[in-house]
């Protein structure tokens, strides 16, 4: 993802004055935005809210490939020649999206060095993320993995102020995102809850101090 400090204001204030055609939609929680076998055929922008992507094997078991949150890019492998959508897009709460078609897209890449900048620094960022994501699913225990996929989702570890309130985030998703169970999920869940590394009360704060978790060998 794009670090805090360039965003969003920086790339939205970049949108605007490159005038980048496109629609601004409204999703509620559990929306579905587009489904694997769609149409490719457009690139999103969150201006608001988040969303999971996840995927589904022939046998019907869902994984959850990524959690992006406001001023993040998805659905761009059509500009690589994809024709079908490869992943379900599903939005994690009241979000805001800017659909963007692929022509247009590849004007404002081709013609606007900045914001060509910016947008292939988010994908490259986003796949060294998703290349420790595998070292970790190989290496780490499950409690070492649900404390990194939580720091992770509050943006722990870039610049700026960490997003420490998190809405939106089911056990179930959890136990997607790490490859356990929601019991695993939630007992662990519950251990951080007593050590004061987490909160939560209707909503999931939280805290630095689960650093320690990830960093513990």
């Amino acid at each position: 993802m794009l670090n805090r400090e360039n965003r969003p204001f920086n790339l939205q204030a970049l949108l605007t004055k490159i005038g980048l055609p496109g629609t601004v939609v409204e999703y509620h929680k559990g929306q579905s935005i587009f489904s694997q076998g769609d149409p490719a055929k457009t690139i999103f922008y969150i201006q608001k809210g988040g969303v999971k992507l996840t995927v589904i094997s022939e046998r019907g078991k869902e994984a959850v490939v990524a959690i992006l949150g406001v001023g993040s890019f998805f659905g761009e492998g059509c500009l690589a020649g994809q024709h079908v959508r490869m992943a379900n897009a599903t939005a994690i709460g009241p979000s805001t999206m800017l659909t963007i078609e692929q022509k247009e897209m590849t004007r404002a890449l081709h013609g606007q060095q900045a914001f060509s900048d910016l947008f292939m620094r988010q994908l490259l960022l986003r796949n060294i993320q998703v290349e420790a994501d595998l070292v970790d699913q190989l290496f780490n225990s499950s409690e070492k993995r649900l404390a990194r996929a939580l720091l992770l989702i509050a943006h722990y570890g870039n610049q700026g102020e960490p997003q420490t309130e998190l809405a939106g985030i089911s056990q179930e998703t959890l136990a997607e995102m790490i490859g356990t169970t929601r019991a695993r999920v939630n007992f662990f869940m519950n251990r951080f809850r007593k050590l004061g590394f987490i909160e939560y009360n209707g909503g999931l704060k939280v805290h630095n101090s689960l650093l320690s978790v990830v960093l513990h060998d």
